[in-house]
């Protein structure tokens, strides 16, 4: 039977919020207790309008990852310090230089009684990287897969090849848009998954409905029926949660954990989206190391971080990952030094450097420019911000040059190692650092590929080109009869987990 919200109910997400809340630290659930089978749970997102979409292997939000995860499951999901964990896979294992491995499948079933096998992951992965396909957002993560070579070992086994050594391809699979889906897999309207909740209504732009699978390998959802909706800004978000017409709400600022109250509960997780700016470093002025340095030691992270993020949030050490697996948190933190920059200035014949600081009007974002070129202006620098349209702002980056904002979502140390947009966005390069990440590609031991991940890093805290100024939090908003709910990192295996949650009285 298709559900709907009702349009007065709809209408309530549209107004302003006041806010209350308490917190909670990465490490804590909402107030536990014995589970509650029943209810309905109505969490909030910000929404794509008709460009939502069921389909998991094209997840273009925030919205559309949580209500795929309702759906589906992944074979690999990462917990919080972003290491694979099973999830339809239960174990895997390589061969010595990571160019083949095998997973075995867990006994899961599909929502249409259909037992997952390996088929159905081979097939899986040949839509997820369909060069010809639109929208595919994991294609250029798996881009090593070789299925031709690939193959269903025995009945619960499935044994994948790769082009080239891959000693992360567990944690590759449990990026966004690999979700597994059957063989016969075509009309993602029907959305047919092994995950928690069957599909009960859609809505793009608006809603989806789901209610528990009973037969779920995970056990089944305490909730008997859960709504993923649409609504527009963070204060319709805030407001409906006052008002009672929602639970849950994704993406709420700083203010809501200040002000506080016992009606609702702000879950705050460290390590969300990481803030700084980039630098063409194949280009002058910041071919020089030494400007790329002074530039760096003109930034006050802590007054960024402060100012911009409210005070909720980490100072950054010009690395991307600060506190998940393989991060180089040996190295000394870097600090303001006004005088040391102004010397390396001088020394590389940049006495009154003029530039340029590119930015563009996002929440926080054109904030952050402005401030930093306040601090670069201390140091003795001209700058002039320019905020172009952030329509075509990524592609401006890659295509020019200067100093440009730059933000990157939570992903694992390889990924933000590897990450093609920001190479794009510098220009760097730099033999000892690529020698030892192309070495880490085919170390199986985690232990030893950890330590070349660190080596990597310390070559771009010393001479890279980038400024990572802070790690913002992440902040969800509830209602006090919310249980069972973590606060994570955006998908992650606890991000989103609706399964595990249940109301209280």
């Amino acid at each position: 039977m298709r559900t709907t919200m009702t349009r007065r109910g709809f209408l309530a997400l549209a107004g302003g919020a006041a806010l209350a809340g308490c917190t909670a630290s990465a490490e804590e659930v909402a107030p536990d207790g014995q589970a509650v089978g029943g209810g309905q749970l109505r969490a909030l997102f910000p929404g794509a309008g008709a460009g939502e979409t069921l389909d998991p292997h094209v997840p273009g939000s925030a919205l559309d990852r949580a209500r795929h995860k309702a759906l589906f499951d992944k074979l690999v999901e990462l917990d919080d310090e972003l290491r694979p964990v099973p999830r339809l896979a239960k174990r895997w294992e390589s061969n010595a230089d990571a160019t083949v491995w095998r997973f075995t499948l867990r006994e899961a079933s599909f929502h249409d009684g259909r037992v997952l096998t390996p088929d159905d992951v081979l097939a899986t992965l040949a839509r997820v990287t369909d060069a010809n396909a639109q929208g595919r957002v994991a294609r250029s993560a798996l881009a090593a897969l070789d299925l031709a070579n690939s193959r269903a070992a025995d009945a619960t086994t499935v044994e994948l090849a790769l082009t080239a050594p891959t000693a992360e391809l567990p944690a590759l699979l449990a990026a966004a848009g690999a979700a597994i889906v059957p063989a016969d897999y075509a009309d993602p309207a029907k959305a047919v998954g092994t995950g928690p909740f069957a599909l009960a209504a859609f809505e793009p732009g608006r809603a989806l409905v789901a209610r528990p699978f009973a037969d779920h390998w995970d056990g089944a959802p305490h909730l008997s029926e859960l709504q993923v909706l649409t609504a527009g800004d963070e204060a319709a978000r805030v407001r409906a949660l006052r008002e009672g017409t929602a639970e849950y709400a994704h993406g709420v600022g700083p203010a809501f954990v200040d002000a506080a109250g016992s009606s609702l509960r702000a879950l705050t997780a460290r390590g969300g989206t990481a803030h700084g700016f980039v630098m063409r470093a194949d280009r002058a002025p910041f071919d020089a190391p030494a400007v790329r340095a002074a530039f760096r030691l003109l930034a006050d992270r802590t007054a960024l971080v402060g100012r911009v993020l409210g005070g909720r949030g980490e100072v950054g050490n010009d690395l991307f990952g600060k506190g998940v697996q393989h991060y180089a948190d040996d190295l000394p933190q870097r600090l303001r030094d006004v005088g040391a920059a102004r010397e390396l200035l001088r020394g590389a014949g940049a006495e009154g450097l003029a530039v340029t600081l590119r930015t563009t009007a996002l929440p926080g974002v054109l904030e952050a420019a402005e401030l930093y070129a306040a601090q670069l202006r201390e140091g003795g620098v001209r700058v002039a911000v320019d905020v172009r349209p952030e329509a075509t702002y990524a592609a401006d980056r890659a295509a020019g040059d200067g100093l440009w904002s730059y933000w990157a979502e939570p992903t694992t140390i390889p990924g933000h190692l590897e990450a093609a947009e920001e190479r794009a966005a510098t220009g760097w390069q730099d033999v000892e650092h690529d020698l030892a990440l192309e070495q880490a590609r085919s170390t199986v031991d985690s232990a030893t590929r950890g330590e070349l991940y660190r080596r990597v890093q310390r070559v771009r805290h010393e001479r890279g080109a980038v400024l990572v100024w802070g790690h913002a939090d992440v902040v969800v908003g509830t209602t006090a009869a919310v249980r069972g709910v973590a606060a994570a990192r955006p998908d992650t295996d606890a991000w989103a987990r609706f399964d595990r949650a249940w109301l209280s009285a």
